[in-house]
């Protein structure tokens, strides 16, 4: 099992990133050109994130993305990799 990271981890993870810490995830959130697109970016990043439930799409045009491992009850590596992973699919 993926062993939960430090405050102090986590913080240096997320520096120069756009995520941000929530609680006991971290979160980013889009606003794309219009709905298509905010589908199309859904779509996209829909086989990194392998689960519905890290993905909301509020709005006509707006995204939020939700990482935490529920297995640790918080944050770890995997999350942050997953995040840099979606980040390398997102031009918004």
């Amino acid at each position: 099992m993926a062993q939960r990271l430090t405050d102090e981890e986590i913080e240096r993870g997320l520096s120069d990133s756009l995520w941000r810490r929530d609680g006991d995830a971290i979160v980013r959130d889009l606003q794309l050109a219009d709905f298509a697109a905010a589908m199309a970016f859904v779509n996209a990043v829909a086989g990194l994130a392998e689960a519905a439930n890290h993905i909301l799409v509020h709005g006509w045009n707006r995204v939020r993305l939700t990482l935490t491992t529920h297995s640790a009850d918080g944050l770890t590596q995997n999350d942050l990799d997953l995040a840099r992973g979606i980040d390398g699919v997102s031009a918004a």
